[in-house]
């Protein structure tokens, strides 16, 4: 009966400290509250604007080359694509190399990169055109020509009211300023 006894003590003392341990516990950083966490993870809104900016630009790891991208192609390193987290897929973009002055027509086809001051991630084959692939980052201005909107019209860029040889949809560097340009 002592034995019986004892065993019960050991066992509610056991369970207590159990309990009282749990509460104590600090929260571990992936159980924050989801309202943080949506602040923190917040997609930018896609700009349908047509506006030019500047940023860096980066370019996509030899391993990424057959992966599926988010428009559903998969990625080919010898293709003039790129990615950007705020341009709509289907943009094409002129991007200038703003060392070098060098620039290419990329299409947007991805979303990325996801490092803060990068504002596109570059095919190999465009980095090199570029000069970019030795150094890895470099300094580039975005200038949209061609920017699918939520309707499914294309509304013309930046670059297409200055330079008229992107312009093939038959529409005049006028109309381009007159859309809010």
């Amino acid at each position: 009966m002592e034995t019986t006894t004892s065993i019960r003590h050991v066992l509610l003392i056991l369970s207590c400290c159990a309990c009282l341990g749990a509460q104590a516990q600090p929260q571990a950083e992936g159980d924050a509250p989801k309202a943080e966490n949506k602040a923190e993870t917040k997609k930018p809104a896609i700009d349908h604007s047509g506006k030019a900016r500047k940023g860096k630009a980066s370019y996509y790891a030899d391993r990424f080359a057959g992966r599926k991208m988010a428009d559903g192609t998969p990625m080919n390193p010898h293709a003039n694509i790129a990615a950007s987290r705020t341009l709509p897929l289907g943009t094409t973009a002129r991007v200038t190399n703003l060392q070098n002055g060098k620039s290419e027509v990329v299409e947007i086809r991805d979303r990325g990169p996801y490092v803060d001051g990068r504002i596109v991630d570059l095919s190999p084959k465009v980095a090199e055109k570029l000069d970019i692939k030795e150094q890895g980052v470099a300094p580039v201005e975005v200038a949209p020509i061609k920017v699918p909107q939520p309707d499914g019209s294309v509304k013309l860029g930046a670059a297409a009211t200055s330079d008229k040889t992107a312009d093939t949809t038959g529409a005049s560097d006028t109309t381009a300023q007159s859309s809010g340009y």
